[in-house]
């Protein structure tokens, strides 16, 4: 009886840690997405922009942080009312982000970027 109930033990345990294994593994793969994507969208903006490293940083940080809660809206996998708001609004707080981190000429090349 005592080794039936050890082994139940041991079981859960096992159990128990293969879900937090699972959970840092989809915590890992959503931050290197939104890592890679930033970046090319960094990139991207900084050929067509014309930015210093400074305000690479910035607007790297940026579009980390935005494309972070955009992919964080979309695993949710819920039609909510409320989403299409949240999703406005995230795009609201970027487009004011990067309208003080970059000059004016810059930030309308930065629009005319985001229209195409």
């Amino acid at each position: 009886m005592k080794k039936i109930i050890t082994l139940c033990l041991f079981v859960f345990a096992l159990f128990l840690g293969t879900q937090t294994s699972v959970a840092q593994n989809n915590k890992l793969e959503m931050m290197k997405t939104v890592n890679t994507k930033a970046a090319e969208k960094t990139e991207a903006l900084r050929k067509f922009v014309k930015f210093d490293n400074n305000q690479r940083d910035q607007i790297y940080e940026a579009q980390q942080e935005f494309i972070k809660d955009n992919y964080l809206i979309e695993k949710q996998n819920v039609v909510e009312e409320g989403t299409a708001k949240k999703l406005k609004a995230i795009s609201e707080q970027l487009e004011t982000r990067m309208k003080t981190i970059l000059s004016e000429d810059q930030f309308e090349r930065y629009k005319q970027f985001s229209k195409s």
